[in-house]
């Protein structure tokens, strides 16, 4: 039986700005599969098809806040945007935000392994979250949920669309060299494989990526990296410690 304290409810709420009517389809949002299956439950029960909802509603939403932005940009370069901040890690990202992962109803195996943390995992409970949202309280209130969001910082989530390219070009700015990027990790059946890359700097590691496949492993390892090397500048002019 899935059950969440009210508590957890209010806590959840709050973190997602929205209250929902119907605190059922909340918790349909948070239910893995893992969780389904371990405990019998009917296999529309785990949120892949909230999450595919969500996946629909968020791309409308970001179509049309990308199409209204900028009268001028063209059909590819908005394909291409709107493709960097409904990825996989742009959404994990804003479900860290909101600490989801907290919440989140998981089979003990993936709760083992660290399935609260896997962008996989987040990014569709973030997905369910907005299918949820949308079936509770309608257009404008998913809409306000996504551009709130998602949509609130473009400049950061659009980072991922070409990571690999920036920090390329960041390391070569600074004749530090050029990054490269090895495999170290693989696991998962064959139609549902996980890829961990690392980026390295010469023989220095940078930081790590997870994806469904190589490259987009490598699309986070490079974002990732990216992200290390703003937050060591910045420290380096505050004079402030390090801390990655």
């Amino acid at each position: 039986m899935r059950t969440m304290t009210e508590l957890q409810t209010e806590k959840l709420e709050q973190n997602l700005k929205y209250r929902f009517q119907n605190t059922e389809l909340l918790l349909h949002a948070l239910t893995h599969s893992s969780y389904a299956n371990e405990h019998h439950l009917k296999r529309e029960q785990n949120n892949e098809r909230l999450e595919f909802l969500g996946d629909a509603v968020l791309e409308m939403i970001s179509s049309e806040n990308l199409y209204k932005k900028d009268s001028r940009m063209p059909e590819g370069e908005l394909t291409k945007l709107r493709a960097s901040l409904v990825c996989e890690p742009t959404l994990a990202q804003c479900a860290r935000e909101m600490d989801l992962g907290e919440f989140l109803l998981l089979g003990k195996g993936e709760e083992g392994t660290g399935g609260r943390t896997r962008d996989s995992i987040l990014s569709d409970a973030f997905e369910a979250v907005i299918g949820a949202i949308y079936l509770d309280g309608g257009f404008t209130n998913a809409k306000e949920f996504v551009e709130r969001t998602v949509l609130s910082d473009i400049e950061n989530r659009t980072l991922f669309r070409d990571s690999k390219t920036i920090l390329q070009e960041i390391l070569q700015s600074e004749h530090k060299g050029t990054p490269s990027y090895r495999l170290i990790g693989e696991e998962g059946p064959e139609h549902r494989k996980q890829f961990t890359v690392c980026a390295y700097l010469e023989d220095k590691p940078l930081a790590k990526g997870v994806g469904k496949t190589k490259k987009a492993a490598e699309q986070e390892a490079a974002y990732r990296s990216i992200l290390m090397l703003r937050n060591t500048a910045k420290d380096e002019r505050t004079g402030e410690g390090l801390c990655i």
